[in-house]
């Protein structure tokens, strides 16, 4: 199976276009096939200069690599396989070829109307009671084109280099119908579908034509693309029929929604890919949680790799209406994935962040140890030296932290807490975080404690923070001479 991922240079990668992307290669993995990808440039005017190199360093930050077509080598983009040029602004000779096979046949012609008799038609059609006027078989025929002249006429206004654009004509009688591999049957009507330009007055042609034109010459056997691209396809398979080619299957996914229903936008958060890689957010947590929007997998798992879900993925069971994407799912499937690393690799993947701000954690031979404390607790690798703090420099303990309320403890009642911690630990050798759990749960069994009364002063003054790891484990890995410095410091 050889699938296609296509963007337009005409900004940086969307977060939907990397799913689109995703699930084109998946289906071409699980049948041992070919992912392609081309880049469609044709629409110039709006082109953002480094957009290709955003696509790429995206998709290979994501792991999703092409087998064919444009690639990033040595952080140049190049192209590679048999079917290129993969740039479509390189394959002009082609589709000027392609259009002008459809005027041979009948089944294209040129259009010479101006922008004011467009907007004069749509105008009078408006008046007439038709809310949504296109140019179609209903009004082509009191336009200007080479089907209402001669052949005189409009040679005659070619050779004068007059302004023309070359359109699509669509049959109105026809149904068209085809099978969806997401939607299952679809039909149109052709009343329903207007005369497609396929090349623009310079002399470009619209992503129509090329595309249709691209995908039979490079063997695509299936189009996987958005919703929003599912009104077009009978246009498609009328060029598809017109050039007496077979057609590829067609899949069109779900759009993303924001919370609210509507279409995600940049108004409502980030967009862009580029967006969650400078945000720190792990390739393998965007991938999972892209796959899984409007996709179902049939089974209580959440947590996919890539190769996992190249083995599970399927289209039939994508869903039909619009998938949310809801940011605080993506950060629980960033916590899951941060877990996921061994201590010795999580260990090294935050000591650079700590070692900035803590010179000290660059040669730190307990780092390992001290970092598994956080790691159940951290989303982003940037988080860690606040949450490191407390191992490399004094604390800034307050009283409105050692009393806290929801402890049921007062300010009155802190300097007997903590000389309680001092009585309790100054005797005790044994500072693994077991042996401090049973000692001190005791005292609080004895002393007829809360559990919170005691442990959360000795967090407080070890730490200096709200949230940290419990207060055994923080004490085990300061050590006791720390430990004891700390808390004679909080009285």
């Amino acid at each position: 199976m050889r699938t296609r991922f296509p963007p337009s240079p005409t900004g940086m990668l969307h977060i939907g276009a990397l799913r689109t992307a995703l699930f084109n290669y998946l289906i071409a993995k699980q049948s041992k096939g070919t992912f392609v990808l081309r880049i469609e440039d044709t629409d110039r005017e709006r082109e953002v200069p480094g957009a290709v190199e955003d696509f790429l360093t995206a998709m290979e930050w994501a792991g999703i690599d092409p087998d064919e077509g444009v690639i990033l080598k040595d952080g140049v983009p190049s192209q590679i396989g048999n079917h290129g040029p993969y740039i479509q602004s390189q394959r002009f000779d082609l589709y000027k070829e392609h259009a002008q096979k459809l005027l041979d046949g009948g089944f294209a012609y040129y259009a010479f109307d101006t922008k004011e008799e467009l907007d004069r038609m749509r105008e009078e059609e408006q008046a007439a009671g038709n809310p949504a006027p296109k140019y179609d078989a209903s009004v082509r025929m009191r336009m200007k084109n080479s089907l209402t002249m001669n052949e005189t006429e409009w040679k005659n206004k070619l050779e004068k280099g007059e302004p023309y654009v070359i359109r699509m004509k669509i049959p109105e009688g026809n149904v068209i119908r085809f099978d969806d591999a997401i939607r299952g049957s679809v039909e149109f009507r052709g009343m329903e579908v207007d005369d497609q330009i396929l090349i623009k007055s310079d002399g470009f042609p619209t992503y129509h034509l090329a595309n249709v034109v691209d995908d039979h010459l490079m063997e695509i056997d299936m189009v996987i693309r958005g919703e929003e691209w599912l009104s077009s396809t009978p246009k498609h398979l009328l060029l598809y029929e017109y050039f007496g080619w077979t057609a590829p299957q067609f899949a069109h996914v779900p759009l993303l929604l924001n919370k609210g229903g509507g279409k995600l936008s940049k108004r409502q958060g980030d967009v862009s890919v580029r967006d969650y890689i400078e945000k720190g957010y792990l390739p393998e947590a965007v991938v999972n949680f892209i796959a899984l929007l409007g996709w179902n997998p049939g089974s209580t798992q959440e947590i996919f790799s890539l190769e996992e879900l190249v083995d599970t993925f399927s289209l039939e069971r994508i869903q039909k209406g619009g998938a949310v994407f809801d940011q605080e799912r993506l950060d629980w499937f960033q916590g899951q994935w941060m877990r996921k690393f061994s201590p010795e690799v999580f260990a090294e993947k935050i000591r650079p962040y700590v070692s900035d701000v803590y010179p000290a954690a660059a040669n730190d031979a307990d780092f390992v140890t001290r970092a598994a404390l956080i790691q159940d607790r951290m989303t982003f690798f940037p988080e860690a030296p606040q949450m490191m703090s407390y191992f490399y420099e004094e604390p800034a303990v307050t009283m409105d932290l050692l009393a806290e309320k929801k402890q049921k403890l007062t300010k009155e009642m802190i300097p007997e807490m903590i000389n309680l911690l001092i009585e309790t630990l100054e005797p005790v050798d044994d500072f693994s975080d077991e042996n401090l759990k049973t000692i001190l749960f005791a005292v609080c069994d004895e002393k007829e404690l809360g559990k919170g009364q005691l442990l959360w002063p000795l967090r407080a003054a070890l730490t200096g923070l709200p949230f940290s790891p419990g207060a055994f484990e923080v004490a085990a890995a300061l050590g006791k001479e720390t430990t004891m410095k700390r808390l004679y410091n909080a009285k």
